[in-house]
């Protein structure tokens, strides 16, 4: 029987596992607020999977501001992992397209930081088997936006200062981007409600009263969301209408279609450029993921053109529908899974 690989994606706000097999579990974990108990969370987590014999590693929590730098983050994840593999063999994903082991990692840094993108696109370009892709994968925090060619990522940047620079890395989620974030002078400078809020309020995020990881602490409803989403604008349920808290919400939605429009044009461009003659749009194979998947499903539904050319929706491929939602939710834990399997193979 082939050995059954654990993968892992370390974030700084959620801890994700997912096999080849498709179980998946997504725990919160704010890693810049407890990054002592990180071992044992990820204990906690593995132990999800009794029958796991290694484990596949990609992360992005290294950025947070609990670590001086991202080599202090690499090592103390990384340590974190050991602690957690009891004794297991560990693999990290890199961006050269190959997995190294906890010692390399550390030290090629550089290489295994922010990877999970470059392993999820590698995923996604199987999918595209030889024709152009572009994968979206939106989640609470952030939007990766990668360009591919004959299944491999091809994208200008290559860590996330770059990857920002070229619009590749799009810092907008469902959950934790604050609106002020994104509407600016048009609402209160205060973190007072976030995306998740709108997300509530338009019906795309089913309610959690359990869920009090919102701005104010109180639970993630829509009456509390409207209540929140109300002192953006300097005002209260009272005396903001339900129907305002709407349509300040659809701002909130436009705007973040508005900067994965952005992106998106960059990484057709991207590919546009190295394909240079033959080069059609419509050829392009679209690939959206994430619990922030909806937000890209809207942009193509509306229409995103490019060179005067309508995306076609049959281009379009939702890997939630492929792998179900909580495996698309995990998508680069199970990427990692899964290219870790195939490499045994």
């Amino acid at each position: 029987m082939p050995t059954t690989i654990l993968g892992l994606d370390i974030g700084g706000a959620n801890l994700k596992a997912a096999t080849h097999d498709k179980r998946a579990v997504s725990v919160p974990f704010p890693l810049w607020k407890q990054p002592d108990k990180l071992p044992s969370a990820l204990a906690e987590l593995v132990a999800q999977f009794p029958d796991v014999e290694e484990l596949a590693v990609t992360m992005t929590g290294e950025l947070c501001d609990c670590f001086e730098t991202k080599r202090d983050g690499v090592n103390a994840i990384i340590a974190a992992v050991r602690f957690a593999s009891d004794g297991r063999r560990i693999r990290v994903w890199s961006t050269d397209g190959i997995f190294v082991d906890s010692e390399e990692a550390k030290r090629n840094h550089l290489k295994v930081a922010a990877a999970n993108w470059h392993a999820l696109a590698t995923l996604a370009g199987q999918f595209a088997f030889d024709q152009p892709a572009i994968l979206i994968d939106t989640g609470s925090t952030t939007t990766d936006i990668v360009p591919s060619l004959n299944g491999k990522p091809v994208g200008r940047g290559t860590d996330d200062r770059t990857r920002l620079e070229f619009s590749e890395l799009v810092y907008t989620g469902a959950r934790r981007t604050p609106v002020c974030a994104l509407l600016g002078s048009q609402v209160a400078a205060e973190f007072f409600a976030t995306a998740h809020d709108a997300y509530l309020v338009l019906n795309k995020i089913s309610e959690d009263p359990t869920d009090c990881d919102t701005a104010d602490g109180r639970p993630a409803t829509v009456a509390f969301a409207h209540a929140r989403l109300a002192r953006m604008l300097g005002a209260d349920v009272e005396t903001l209408p339900f129907e305002k808290a709407i349509a300040l919400a659809e701002d909130v939605r436009d705007k973040q279609i508005r900067l994965l429009d952005y992106g998106i044009t960059q990484a057709f461009g991207t590919i546009g450029s190295l394909l240079r003659s033959g080069y059609r749009p419509q050829s392009v194979q679209i690939f959206i993921s994430g619990s922030g998947e909806f937000i890209a499903r809207e942009l193509f539904t509306r229409g995103f053109h490019m060179d005067r050319n309508t995306v076609s929706l049959n281009c379009v491929h939702s890997l939630t529908d492929k792998l179900g939602p909580a495996v698309s939710a995990c998508a680069p834990a199970y990427a990692v899974a899964v290219l870790a399997t195939e490499s045994r193979s």
